[in-house]
């Protein structure tokens, strides 16, 4: 499938614009998986712990490769402490404890891999180059991975991280506007899995903040930008997740949702919404980008969007979700 290219390529720095790939799945275990990336990337894996890995030195930098679960892998302060008192009296307790501590890690995750996806990252992608990133889907289908349908019990994903066009309060709001309007198109087109529809991960913005947000008198700067998203919005569990990049927006900002371990900074849209829908051999990374580039292009049209915006607003005023999809099916063949 032909990439759909953003309205906005590249960064301010004039070079394309980069996406970080996160895809769960099971059938296939971390080690195994990795073997694969290598293949199909190149580089070098490094086996770090007994369910996780690293490929590193591809064209475009390390790929992760998991269990996604913290609960399956070593500490690895418990693992440097060790480390740092080889040697000495007190270094052969450390010693047995950490490794005491690696052989419970190592047999939850055998217990639990069923149950728990493998997850691999990528590093951040040329949006051009993204195609690529099919190719390692269509050997891990090969090779027996399972998507989010292979079973009620997964709740997999395919998230997608863009780069930011610029970090400005206009260009943040504009996404964000966008988004609020196109949401319901998208898991209409992604026929979001009902079990990842019931769990936690995708759950949907309130109509009161898209009230909010898409008014015509909503300019906020940065800082209120922000602070009106925590206060509406004070979780990670949202079907696009922007506490990544708040937090590295704005890094001394005083909530603690933005300094949890799990928020990791970065300049990218946190998107979570698709299904891993390995089980479909004509879908891929591709696919969803082109749904996502949508909303760059709504953001990017000052007009259209201003329209759109009073139209989703007249739709909550008086909810009838048909008619909206209805609406929303018509403009995006227009």
């Amino acid at each position: 499938m032909a990439l759909t290219a953003p309205p906005c390529p590249t960064d301010t720095d004039g070079r394309d614009r980069c996406i970080g790939v996160e895809i769960e799945f099971a059938g296939i275990g971390p080690i195994a998986a990795a073997e694969l990336t290598q293949r199909t990337f190149g580089g070098k894996l490094e086996q770090l712990s007994a369910h996780r890995a690293r490929v590193s030195g591809t064209p475009w930098g390390d790929f992760r490769i998991e269990l996604d679960s913290k609960y399956v892998h070593p500490d690895e302060r418990l693992l440097d402490r060790a480390r740092a008192l080889d040697g000495d009296p007190p270094g052969l307790g450390e010693h047995l404890r950490a490794s005491l501590h690696s052989r419970t890690r190592e047999w939850l995750g055998d217990m639990v891999a069923g149950l728990v996806p493998t997850e691999i990252v990528s590093p951040p992608l040329p949006w051009p180059q993204l195609e690529r990133f099919d190719t390692l889907l269509q050997a891990l289908r090969v090779h027996g991975a399972e998507g989010t349908d292979a079973s009620l019990l997964y709740g997999f994903g395919l998230h997608l991280n863009p780069e930011i066009p610029a970090p400005t309060v206009d260009s943040v709001l504009a996404h964000l506007r966008a988004y609020l309007i196109l949401a319901d198109w998208l898991r209409d087109q992604i026929a979001v899995d009902v079990t990842r529809d019931v769990l936690p991960h995708t759950r949907p913005f309130h109509s009161d903040y898209a009230c909010q947000v898409l008014a015509p008198d909503y300019r906020p700067d940065m800082v209120t930008l922000i602070d009106d998203y925590l206060a509406a919005n004070p979780t990670r569990n949202r079907e696009l997740d922007l506490l990544p990049l708040f937090a590295w927006l704005m890094p001394d900002h005083p909530s603690p949702l933005l300094k949890e371990a799990l928020v990791s900074p970065r300049p990218t849209y946190h998107y979570r919404l698709p299904n891993a829908a390995l089980s479909d051999s004509a879908w891929g990374v591709s696919v969803e980008w082109n749904r996502w580039a949508e909303v760059e292009k709504l953001a990017a049209d000052p007009d259209r969007l201003a329209e759109r915006s009073a139209a989703y607003r007249q739709h909550l005023a008086q909810p009838t979700l048909s008619r909206w999809l209805d609406s929303l099916r018509h403009w995006m063949r227009h």
